[in-house]
């Protein structure tokens, strides 16, 4: 048997949880009150009619002044209870946002690091925040305006048709006018056109992110924005589809549906006009004049009606659309973690025919891929940019998963360890490592939340960190990105070694970790690395091939294939590829600027 899918309302009232029924008691209170609010137009009625009957003794209309203070209770009445039950969807609306926002975070926890890769944060963020933000908005005022405007729509239908159905279906053919024609603007082809206006705005904030990062770059080579194309149509095609439907879909369609609810009096005169010869045949002209002065104050509930429909309808339009942009987030692939996870014997790291190929990619960023680094080995990834080095470093602790072949960490397929075990075994240093806005010491104590302040000294310590404690103001509780404070790209690299050294790890991946080092801090960083990689196994990227020549093993990767490996001395006598990066990297080290004289 299918199973139903859940309306985009269910999966919104499903992430307010125990709130839910809060919701629902704000929606009861919001249909009561628009009952109430009906009230007081009965009272005019009934004072009208009492007025009229006693015309011109008006002073023996003896219930008027009771009608007008129950007028009055019924319109506080009704503002009390609105008041109250916006109260309670608030609250839900509140805790639902907050929970999509923390049910989407937990969510893409759960994704591949990989995933990140292709999803800028800031559009992840973005969908999450703003998206929220709009459920928000349907949950707290428009699903009551909405149930609310419902209940009123009924009510008006009795009233209007109670008293003289003819006058009312003159007042409800501008009701009818002005649905067909909100309908042609929110219903049928344009239904969609909302999706896309968001998604306009989604592609704008991604490349405007992307420019204002690029700011320093337009300067030091005196570019244009319009350098920035991306971010230029970005805001072109937001325009355009702002504008499209702005001008296009909705301008005659909300002139016409302001036209005749603000003028729905005009349909009652001639329809007054068409049944006065009728009521002063029949004597009853008083109770026509009662009606008509009924339907007169009347009709002006139509537009307020009306305008909430409208409103109701484009909060649930944009809820729908924010809805798909938090399911983009909470379709974000999930890390398999497998039902019977086995532990690793030990910290040997083996690629077996290793395939990957990067989503939407024509060819394989790897292919084939079969090398071995045992335990306490150092194992050095070379070759042309593009060759797939830190691609198969990223394999390891499964950023991605490979396409086909294994990758094994201790004898174990990866993809059967626990992924929160697998990190455990592997600490990374990166050519950009992140630093929090927080304290050295809590920067460090990333990799190991529970070490003692000891603990982070001593890896600071190991990681050359000395002279960068020494000249900060606080010390190890020196906050990183605030009031001044900031450090170079060598001394970060040193913080993310300290980091490193205190997580323990028995595996270590170094994806060219000095490459934004100065020599000073490159000296420092490489004595770092001893103690980082003692006793450990090491895989490390680099381009400066002084660095691997020590290494255990040479692993070379061109256009994602393994061409050769073994020790330094073995590919230079070798004459292959590394002999000729080699022979050209000695080369560049020997290159120097002369003048003309000393050339001559």
């Amino acid at each position: 048997m299918k199973r139903k899918k859940k309306s985009d309302l269910g999966v919104l009232l499903d992430y307010a949880g125990s709130y839910k029924c809060l919701t629902f008691l704000g929606l009861a209170l919001s249909a009561v009150s628009m009952l109430l609010s009906m009230a007081p137009y009965i009272c005019i009625w009934l004072a009208a009619r009492d007025l009229i009957a006693v015309a011109p003794e008006w002073t023996q209309a003896q219930s008027v002044t009771r009608y007008g203070w129950m007028a009055f209770a019924f319109a506080v009445g009704g503002i009390v209870l609105y008041f109250a039950g916006l109260m309670c969807t608030h609250l839900a609306a509140f805790r639902t946002a907050e929970n999509i926002r923390k049910q989407g975070v937990a969510h893409v926890m759960k994704a591949p690091l990989g995933y990140f890769d292709s999803n800028a944060s800031g559009l992840i963020r973005s969908r999450l925040d703003a998206a929220a933000a709009d459920t928000e908005t349907l949950l707290a005022h428009n699903l009551a305006d909405i149930v609310g405007t419902v209940v009123l729509f009924l009510s008006m239908l009795v009233m209007m048709l109670v008293f003289d159905w003819r006058m009312g279906a003159a007042c409800l053919l501008a009701a009818v006018i002005s649905v067909i024609a909100m309908f042609s603007m929110m219903g049928g082809k344009n239904a969609g056109l909302m999706a896309e206006y968001q998604a306009a705005q989604d592609r704008m904030t991604k490349a405007g992110t992307e420019y204002v990062r690029g700011i320093p770059v337009v300067k030091i080579f005196q570019q244009t924005v319009y350098s920035f194309r991306a971010f230029q149509q970005a805001i072109e095609d937001y325009s355009t589809k702002a504008e499209h439907y702005q001008s296009d879909v909705c301008r005659v369609p909300q002139a016409i549906n302001l036209t005749f609810t603000e003028g729905a009096f005009v349909f009652l005169v001639p329809a007054a006009l068409f049944l006065a010869p009728d009521a002063l045949a029949g004597g009853n002209f008083s109770g026509f004049v009662t009606n008509f002065a009924f339907y007169a104050v009347f009709s002006a509930v139509i537009s307020t009606a009306l305008a909430k429909i409208m409103f109701a309808a484009s909060g649930m339009m944009l809820a729908t659309t924010a809805l798909g942009r938090i399911n983009q987030v909470m379709e974000a692939p999930v890390q398999e973690v497998p039902a019977n996870p086995q532990t690793p014997r030990d910290n040997r790291v083996e690629f077996q025919d290793v395939t990957f190929t990067y989503e939407g990619g024509e060819r394989p960023a790897l292919s084939h891929v079969s090398f071995t680094t045992e335990p306490g080995q150092t194992v050095a990834l070379v070759g042309p940019s593009g060759g797939g080095k830190t691609t198969a470093a990223s394999l390891i602790p499964r950023f991605w998963d490979p396409t086909s072949g294994v990758v094994r960490v201790g004898g174990v397929d990866v993809t059967w360890i626990h992924p929160h075990v697998l990190m455990d075994q592997v600490a990374f240093v990166f050519q950009n490592n992140r630093l929090f806005k927080a304290s050295i010491l809590e920067n460090v104590r990333a990799a190991r939340p529970e070490a003692t302040r000891e603990q982070v000294m001593e890896a600071l310590m190991a990681a050359q960190c000395k002279d960068i404690l020494e000249k900060l103001p606080e010390g190890l509780d020196t906050q990183i990105g605030t009031e001044g404070t900031y450090l170079s790209g060598g001394e970060q690299q040193r913080i993310a070694l300290a980091r490193a050294i205190l997580k323990d790890a028995p595996i270590v991946v170094l994806d060219e970790a000095t490459a934004f080092a100065d020599p000073e801090n490159e000296v420092l960083i490489q004595k770092a690395f001893a103690t980082l990689t003692k006793g450990r196994t090491v895989i490390m990227i680099a381009h400066r091939l002084s660095t691997v020549v020590g290494a255990d093993k040479i692993i070379v990767l061109e256009k994602g294939q393994v061409v050769e490996q073994g020790s330094h001395n073995e590919l230079v006598t070798a004459g292959g590829l590394y002999a000729r990066m080699w022979a050209d990297y000695n080369q560049a080290v020997r290159w120097k600027i002369t003048s003309e004289r000393e050339g001559k």
